[in-house]
């Protein structure tokens, strides 16, 4: 069995952003040459999220407000966590979102089913954070 290991980085200028980044776990599993596996995308960082869903931008938007309704962020006085920072809304909708996805590898490509992409979900961005990729496989 081979393995692969890369990190992306991301930066966003927003504080919350969904990036596609299905494209760029496309490219890591050619560098990697493993035809028939698993892909493990993981964020590592406790404020972002790696998700799959479709890429519409009504859907997007859909996104921002329910995840405000479920985890308002302001006013920052509302979390405790937030005696020291103002992110507690931030852990909450990683929470909500999920922190990795893990997709079967079929005949060299992603094995998705229709309209599925990975995605980068930011929740506290304007800072440095990376998502780590993992394939195992043959």
């Amino acid at each position: 069995m081979k393995s692969y290991r890369k990190e992306l980085w991301f930066k966003t200028e927003s504080r919350r952003k969904l990036v596609n980044i299905t494209s760029q776990v496309i490219t890591c599993l050619r560098e990697s040459g493993i035809k028939e596996g698993l892909v493990l995308v993981n964020a590592m960082h406790i404020t972002s999220s790696v998700f799959i869903n479709d890429d519409e931008s009504g859907l997007h938007q859909d996104y921002e407000i329910w995840l405000e309704k479920l985890a308002p962020e302001k006013p920052h006085s509302y979390y405790h966590h937030n005696s020291f920072e103002d992110n507690a809304d931030a852990h909450l909708k990683r929470t909500i979102m999920g922190r990795e996805v893990v997709v079967a590898i079929t005949e060299g490509a992603l094995d998705f089913g229709p309209w599925e992409q990975i995605f980068y979900g930011e929740f506290d961005g304007k800072r440095r954070k990376r998502v780590l990729v993992k394939i195992i496989g043959e």
